[in-house]
């Protein structure tokens, strides 16, 4: 099963947008991201619906945070691309006849379920803003690696 990237994809956008582009195009976070610009769309506009992109169309348009990376937390953007998915396990059947997979099932789910509580909190305690400050102090080992990054097409 594939791994669901958007969220990453998503972070990386803002940190970029925050830290050295006042405003992009889909088409240049396409090309940053080697995707399709429809598919940036897509996926900018579940952060526009939660209020913290904004786009305008036209020449000279484009996308632009509505907000500072601090006030975005990792869940925000979570809920915002859709909260996917967190864990490719689970049972095998909606509604198993077998007591031994029932079982099974019933602690695999109740193991899931903590896990996930966990994880949406400590999503809720990570601003972007902090991994834009992660993202600095890499650049200052690595003065050699330029404004991007190791990012080869960012925009």
């Amino acid at each position: 099963m594939p791994r669901d990237s958007r969220m990453s994809r998503m972070l990386h956008v803002l940190i970029h947008m925050g830290r050295h582009v006042e405003r992009a195009t889909s088409e240049q976070i396409a090309k940053m991201l080697a995707t399709n610009p429809v598919v940036v769309r897509r996926m900018m506009a579940g952060l526009r619906d939660k209020d913290y992109v904004i786009s305008e169309k036209g020449h000279g348009g484009g996308w632009e945070l509505a907000c500072g990376l601090e006030a975005i937390t990792l869940l925000d953007v979570y809920r915002a691309i859709g909260e996917p998915p967190l864990f490719s396990i689970g049972p095998h059947a909606d509604h198993p006849d077998c007591l031994v997979e029932q079982a099974v099932d019933a602690r695999v789910d109740a193991a899931l379920g903590e896990a996930e509580a966990l994880l949406m909190k400590r999503f809720g305690e990570i601003t972007v803003a902090d991994l834009a400050e992660d993202f600095e102090a890499r650049m200052a080992e690595r003065p050699a690696a330029g404004v991007h990054g190791v990012c080869s097409s960012a925009t």
